[in-house]
């Protein structure tokens, strides 16, 4: 597998802001902290298909839909000679309860772990792990991780919370890398093939995809870049835009009207449930960029685009769209928009 350089200066730089101290107190912070309580969380298991499991929080089912922000979702496949495992989560009791319900079903050892982000929430799990289980991350997020471990945990306890084992977890570096555009594929038996997949950058650049391809039925474990269905919209604080709109695209036109999704924080769905994100983003960009074309400045954007027709009970809208979302899109079409 070739190696590729992806850590673009800009990428750089915007991700050392978010993982720096100094730059904590200008961080807007939402109405409520932690989003979601680790503490509280109590994990279900759902068998999507044969061998096949999504891991989500009980309330996801139903709170989804109401807009109640849900801890991380993560899944695992059962193959002919282990097992591969989605997400580690943010703490200790969390990680526990995810190991307790693969042992609920199967007692074969945990071949693989994928990092689908470098966000605490989906990889603070790693240093849990047996030690010969392989690790896999794209390659932005192993070196963001190995340069910005300790200052990633104080991001995550800014909006997670003090006492949520966050503080103990150590770092444990990926075995794999996979460069951007580039893919991974691991036979799992049987016809079970899983592509793990960085197009780039979809939220962060530390994004993949895993997109298990199989006789009975496709699944796409879709991460932080499809955080959950209506009236859920994407978390765009790390600074990009332009590249997320196209690269969500990507792997919805990638997908089929019948695969199951599992997103990065809510319950399963398909791909006519993460739609919503793609329209979402879209209506975004047409909105800022007529912003741009008009000559109005950041804060006569925000009072122009506000989208209300995609507010419609999220708890974070406000939060996400005014402070991130349309400040990174207007940045990033101003700068960006016609090269």
């Amino acid at each position: 597998m070739k190696t590729k350089n992806i850590l673009s200066g800009f990428a750089f730089v915007i991700l050392f802001f978010l993982c720096n101290t100094i730059a904590y107190a200008q961080f807007p912070m939402p109405d409520h902290v932690p989003i979601w309580d680790a503490n509280k969380v109590t994990l279900k298991l759902h068998k999507i298909a044969e061998n096949v499991y999504s891991v989500a929080p009980e309330t996801a089912e139903a709170e989804t839909s109401k807009g109640i922000a849900q801890a991380t979702s993560a899944g695992f496949i059962v193959g002919d000679k282990g097992v591969l495992l989605i997400e580690t989560m943010l703490s200790k009791r969390l990680y526990d309860q995810l190991y307790k319900l693969i042992r609920s079903v199967s007692d074969k050892p945990i071949v693989y772990a994928i990092n689908t982000s470098d966000h605490g929430d989906h990889c603070f799990g790693n240093y849990l792990l047996p030690k010969e289980t392989i690790v896999i991350q794209n390659e932005f997020c192993k070196d963001n991780l190995s340069k910005n471990y300790d200052n990633i945990k104080q991001f995550m306890i800014m909006l997670f919370g003090k006492g949520r084992g966050i503080e103990e977890s150590v770092y444990r570096p990926a075995d794999i890398t996979i460069p951007i555009n580039e893919t991974m594929k691991i036979d799992m038996g049987k016809g079970n093939i899983v592509e793990v997949i960085n197009v780039g950058t979809a939220q962060s650049p530390a994004d993949l995809f895993v997109y298990l391809k199989s006789a009975s039925g496709n699944v796409l474990w879709a991460g932080n870049p499809f955080i959950a269905e209506s009236p859920t919209i994407p978390w765009l604080f790390d600074g990009y835009f332009l590249e997320p709109v196209n690269n969500l695209n990507k792997i919805y036109n990638m997908i089929g009207d019948k695969d199951i999704v599992v997103p990065g924080h809510g319950r399963v769905t398909n791909k006519a449930g993460i739609k919503y994100t793609i329209d979402y983003v879209e209506a975004l960009k047409t909105n800022v960029e007529n912003s741009v074309k008009q000559g109005l400045t950041l804060e006569q954007t925000k009072a122009a685009v506000t989208m209300k027709e995609f507010d419609k009970g999220y708890e974070l809208f406000n939060w996400l769209h005014f402070n991130f979302n349309v400040p990174n899109a207007y940045k990033d079409i101003k700068e960006n928009g016609k090269k």
